[in-house]
């Protein structure tokens, strides 16, 4: 069984964060988007994981990387479309590295989209058996 409580929490921070930011935006605002949108993301990508071993029979074998989750979550049609994700997750590592205004811009424009994929995986693992 998969719980998915913790990854509805963090998506429903990252939603609530958004909302805040979108009407009051200044930097502490964007930074904490960013910061929802880093766990949440790593949420979604062990969970992802977790599912795909546990209720799509898929070896640990293949799913080496991060783009190996996501291509089998796109292949077993958990997600929409694995490039997507795989620019999540890219984004979600750029701001780790090191910090400007621009990039932390970029991240931010990136944490909107996800928010819209990972509200509609959480649609779908709630169906998955």
């Amino acid at each position: 069984m998969i719980f998915l409580e913790s990854l509805e929490k963090a998506v429903e921070q990252l939603r609530v964060g958004m909302a805040t930011a979108e009407t009051s935006f200044d930097d502490l605002y964007r930074d904490g988007v960013i910061q929802r949108f880093e766990y949440t993301m790593d949420l979604a990508w062990k969970i992802l994981r977790r599912v795909l071993l546990q209720s799509f029979d898929v070896q640990e074998s293949d799913l080496r990387s991060k783009k190996d989750i996501f291509r089998e979550a796109a292949r077993v049609s958990l997600i929409d479309d694995a490039e997507r994700w795989i620019a999540h997750y890219e984004a979600r590592n750029q701001t780790s590295h090191d910090y400007n205004q621009d990039k932390a811009d970029r991240v931010f424009q990136q944490a909107k989209l996800f928010l819209r994929d990972v509200q509609h995986l959480l649609e779908v693992l709630h169906r998955v058996p």
